[in-house]
């Protein structure tokens, strides 16, 4: 599978997957939930968290399945979307320092000109939304191993 970038001749969406979780969420739920809000595999480019679940087995898992780069931006950079967020939280700010992961994430990759299509949505340990982006974002083809990590400093393999 291959991450694409809208285009007339594809007709792609270009979707971003905006997660959040608790440290040691299982893979298998992270995945369960991601797949319960998709509307089409396929037009999912990049999943998006908050850089301190980075290292987070969960969020590789997801990235690998999609076969998409996993971007992850700091709690300064997702609590600037705050005005954007659909249910910001004021108890995800007391432990993360943002309103909301999942949906900020979504969006911050999406790009000013993105929009929430799915808003939060939750599971035991974990929640996840959609952004549709409206700008031109790299396309990445996947490895075997794992889908490269990136920051929002920089769209160099990490």
């Amino acid at each position: 599978m291959r991450a694409k970038a809208p285009s007339p001749d594809t007709g792609r969406r270009l979707l971003v997957l905006g997660l959040g979780c608790e440290r040691g969420t299982p893979p298998a739920e992270l995945l369960d939930l991601a797949l319960s809000v998709i509307p089409d595999p396929e037009d999912i480019a990049f999943v998006a968290t908050l850089d301190a679940r980075a290292e987070e087995p969960a969020m590789h898992a997801v990235a690998r399945h999609f076969c998409v780069p996993l971007v992850t931006f700091p709690a300064a950079r997702l609590e600037a979307e705050t005005p954007r967020l659909a249910n910001p939280s004021d108890r995800v700010f007391a432990i993360t320092g943002c309103h909301g992961v999942a949906e900020a994430a979504a969006l911050a990759q999406a790009g000013s000109g993105g929009r929430l299509v799915v808003e939060k949505t939750k599971s035991a340990h974990a929640t996840a939304a959609i952004a549709e982006s409206f700008q031109p974002l790299a396309a990445f083809s996947c490895g075997i191993d794992s889908a490269p990590s990136f920051s929002d400093s920089s769209r160099e393999p990490a």
